[in-house]
């Protein structure tokens, strides 16, 4: 497994080893040794999640607040998604920062998002599953959400060839000066 970090440090990129030949391939998705070892320390993940959504989907830029924070360990098996985190630690000498990268079946990239960041992705190709483990169950109450075109925030979404399609939680959610933060 190659571990490599975003311009956010505590954001990792996740490359698992992939063996392939004529009869397809054989990569181990999750090991919690070797995921801890790259976080540097214990990790607990309590929930799968499975979202299929077609080309233009946009879903974020969601997070969970206190008690309920998330971590996100994110993939995708089918299609391809252009994925973000956002830092919304006011401690943080990167807050308001984001980064991002694209997630395919093809790569096989992984993702780790830990709390205190948002989190959200575009579809690039006409469907992707996208999987995720999180560390904390989802809480309604507890659930957070950053507007994803926020002009401070500067989010260089990749053109899809469709207008972005949001929930409405999604269009209307606040800007990073208005909404949740973490300390």
């Amino acid at each position: 497994m190659k571990i490599t970090p975003t311009s956010l440090p505590e954001v990792l990129i996740i490359e698992p080893r992939v063996f392939g030949d004529a009869r397809g391939f054989f990569t181990e998705s999750w090991n919690e040794q070797a995921f801890d070892q790259a976080v540097g320390h214990a990790v607990r993940f309590v929930q799968d999640n499975h979202s299929r959504s077609v080309r233009g989907v946009l879903r974020g830029m969601h997070f969970q607040l206190p008690p309920h924070t998330q971590g996100k360990l994110v993939r995708v098996v089918s299609g391809a998604v252009f994925d973000v985190a956002v830092d919304l630690r006011r401690s943080s000498p990167n807050f308001g920062r984001w980064d991002g990268i694209e997630l395919s079946a093809e790569n096989h990239r992984q993702l780790w998002v830990p709390p205190g960041f948002s989190h959200g992705f575009l579809v690039l190709s006409e469907t992707a599953d996208f999987l995720y483990k999180t560390t904390d169950y989802y809480a309604p109450k507890a659930e957070g959400c950053l507007r994803w075109d926020d002009p401070t925030v500067g989010i260089n979404w990749p053109a899809t060839g469709v207008a972005p399609m949001l929930a409405e939680k999604d269009a209307k959610a606040p800007l990073l000066a208005d909404a949740h933060s973490f300390a």
